[in-house]
């Protein structure tokens, strides 16, 4: 009797399934089809072709997988495709846009570059460099996060802590408008009240119009980051008696200084690329300029529109604009890194 037990084949709910290596197959020969049907159509442009792989890899998947594994599992399967295909779309144009910022600006882009101003230098000369608008870059962000990063933060904590009634939901709302606001509105801003007091370009009217375009993502994002903290660990320290000031001091905040700090670092690159405030406030400035409040400042994003639009054509115009392009990139991702580092060794520590 034990050996017919033994010898009984075991029983299993599961059907045929497509190998691991299906997905990798299908894509392949759905790249070559496309390729093929779109050199055969004429079709030049790459885009084209990949757009066809795409539509070919979905129809493909949900055919093979139908006839393999069934209708139900096919659908499945469409879903991960349409997400895969999706993430490439994505990920392909802001790859495409960093390899040829990396290409364009290493032709130019040295210790020299980093260290002298265009001085005397005509846009249409070779030389010079981007010193002088790294200044103003770091000065003018500087003044900006110093003033939107603590307004910011305290409205939040305020909103989500001890907002309530007419005056919190009006605080709301104008930081849901200030939000959608163009940048162009913020400088002129800033500009008319300029204009009243009869003042000249100078770095820190674009600080003022910068910490305006910050302080509604700063809010925005806190906010969110407050609003995930649990309610016991808040209603634990209330209940032994320590003030809600001190709660929130040494609780709530410790506990989403992360993402608090992610938050400002986004919104610091944001206005890092702002051009259209800068160009009305600070005007740009050819020579070093170290004090942001008196006469006119360059900035990065500034630079890279006038070299590309003063260039006449002019090849080491075009090349210094795409150097200095890459090194605010380079700008903008050593904040986020320096976010991560930050929002990391300030997260509470949850061992025993």
């Amino acid at each position: 009797m034990s050996t017919a037990i033994a010898d009984k084949p075991k029983s299993t709910l599961r059907g045929a399934t497509l190998p691991k290596w299906s997905p990798y197959a299908i894509a392949a020969g759905s790249l070559a089809l496309g390729v093929g049907i779109g050199l055969a159509a004429g079709l030049d442009s790459r885009i084209q072709w990949g757009l066809l792989a795409a539509i070919l890899f979905v129809l493909g998947t949900y055919v093979i997988s139908s006839r393999v594994e069934g209708r139900r599992q096919a659908k499945d399967r469409v879903a991960t495709s349409l997400v895969w295909v999706a993430f490439l779309l994505a990920v392909i144009p802001l790859v495409s846009l960093v390899w040829t910022t990396v290409a364009r600006g290493v032709k130019v882009l040295d210790i020299y570059f980093l260290t002298h101003s265009m001085g005397l230098i005509a846009d249409s000369e070779p030389g010079g460099g981007i010193y002088h608008a790294i200044v103003g870059s770091l000065e003018q962000v500087g003044l900006a996060t110093l003033m939107a990063a603590p307004i910011g933060v305290l409205t939040a904590i305020y909103l989500v802590e001890y907002g309530r009634g007419n005056l919190a939901r009006a605080v709301t709302f104008f930081v849901d408008v200030m939000t959608g606001i163009p940048s162009i509105v913020a400088g002129l801003f800033i500009l008319a009240i300029m204009l009243q007091f009869e003042m000249q370009p100078f770095g820190f009217a674009g600080s003022l119009a910068l910490a305006i375009l910050m302080m509604p993502v700063v809010v925005r994002s806190t906010e969110e980051m407050l609003k995930l903290v649990p309610n016991e660990l808040r209603e634990a320290s209330l209940a032994l008696g320590i003030p809600k000031w001190r709660t929130i001091l040494k609780v709530v905040l410790p506990t989403s200084i992360g993402g608090i700090t992610t938050g400002i670092m986004l919104a610091i690159a944001r206005i890092a690329g702002e051009t259209a405030p800068v160009l009305l406030l600070v005007w740009g400035n050819s020579l070093i300029n170290t004090n942001p409040f008196e006469g006119a400042q360059q900035s990065l994003p500034l630079y890279i529109y006038q070299q590309y639009a003063n260039s006449a054509g002019s090849g080491a115009a075009y090349d210094r604009a795409w150097a200095a392009s890459l090194t605010l990139i380079a700008f903008v991702m050593i904040l986020n890194l320096a976010a991560r580092g930050i929002a990391r060794w300030k997260a509470p520590k949850t061992g025993r």
